[in-house]
Parts: structure tokens; sequence; C-alpha cells
């Protein structure tokens, strides 16, 4: 891990990923790896080491795409992301892409016991705890996303007042900003913190109320 300080995030790392974009092969990594390490796996290093002392350590993405089970035979993946656990299998999650910057968080994925004690929780939530720090961290900005029943689940009446947070199957918070200037100086480390301040009571609940859990096997929004 580099030790210099975060002075922010080029505008070349955005460059570097629209160009991956109109070319995604081998060639193309060969002739522009040395772009990818200075202007994009470099500063997210140096952003790294200014998050962890608050954060815990950062687990850095690898850029290559798993091919086994994939129709999509493009070698490369269109974004570098980083991802720090905060709890039960709960985390914080960043992205540069050539859409700009991403900073996220929330229960990812989950297992059976775990969607079961969730919903158990949200059924008893009944002044509306989880709703409420929802609420909060979409007032700053935050998008509510993740994987939900298209129904409802089993033994759920129509009419619960929790209905639609029942059926997450996953929950996590996200916000995205297109490439900007204040990106390439230290104001990105301070944007990002304060998204993560303001879904982190949200992430206390959930980790609390769905237990362990395994963190992310790779990057996602």
């Amino acid at each position: 891990m580099t030790s210099m300080a975060f002075t922010g995030l080029p505008a070349e790392a955005f460059d570097f990923y629209e160009a991956l974009n109109a070319d995604n092969s081998k060639a193309f990594w060969a002739d522009h790896k040395d772009e990818y390490l200075e202007f994009v796996r470099e500063p997210l290093q140096e952003l790294a080491a200014a998050l962890e002392p608050r954060y815990g350590p950062a687990h850095l993405y690898r850029p290559y795409r798993d091919l086994r089970f994939s129709k999509d035979k493009t070698p490369y993946k269109d974004h570098q992301g980083m991802y720090f656990e905060h709890r039960n299998g709960l985390g914080y999650y960043l992205q540069v892409s050539s859409r700009g910057l991403m900073a996220a968080g929330g229960w990812y994925s989950s297992t059976p016991e775990q969607v079961a004690r969730y919903r158990e929780a949200v059924d008893d939530d009944d002044q509306g705890r989880l709703r409420r720090l929802l609420d909060d961290a979409e007032a700053a900005g935050m998008t509510i996303d993740g994987d939900r029943l298209k129904t409802r689940p089993r033994g759920v009446p129509a009419d619960h007042p929790r209905l639609e947070l029942l059926r997450f199957r996953s929950l996590y918070l996200w916000r995205s900003w297109e490439p900007s200037p204040w990106m390439g100086t230290d104001d990105a480390l301070e944007r990002v913190v304060g998204q993560w301040r303001a879904m982190e009571p949200a992430l206390d609940w959930l980790a609390s109320v769905v237990g362990p859990g395994e963190p992310p096997v790779g990057s996602r929004r």
C-alpha cells in the first residue's frame, strides 16, 4: 500500500474507463495497463489508506472479470471497486468508472437464515425504526436498492404496513456522481465519508438483526 496522501481521483481515471468501454480487449489492456495503475489503482490505494483508520482494512477488487459462467467474455471490469467490511457481512463500497464515482454500502449477500431474521425484525418493528433510518439516508442523497421479491413473502398479508421492506432479501444504499472537478481534490474523501456516515445508522440496525453472514465475493452495486 502506498504511503502517499490522497489528493484526489484524476480525470484520467474516468477517461481510462471510457476508452476501456470502447475496446475491452487484452491488447488494449497491455497497451494501457500503466494508465490503470497510475490513474486508477494508485489513487484508490491512497484513498484506502486515508479511510482505513476509521473503516478498517480495504479490499481493492481485481480488475479481471470471472468468465467461467458468463456469456459476456469481455476480460476486464468496466469499473474499479473497493470494499470495507462493517459487521456480519455488511460493508461499505466505493466504485470508479466512466460514469464517475459511487459511494454505497449495506447488506449485499444474504443467507436464508439472515433473510428470516431480517423479516422477523421488520415484522416486529412497530415503531418504524428501519423506515426512519432509510428515510434519513435518502434525505442525504442515498438511493435504496437490493434484491427483493416481486410479490410478498409467504404468509405475509397483502395489507402489512411494512410489506415493501419485507420484500427485501438484501438491502443497500448508494449514491453516484458524474465526473466532476472536485473529484480531483481531497474533497472526494469528504464526500464519500459523508455518505457513509449518513447510512451508518441503517447499517448498524441491519447488522444487528441479520446476524453473521458472508461479505460480497466480487464487486457489485
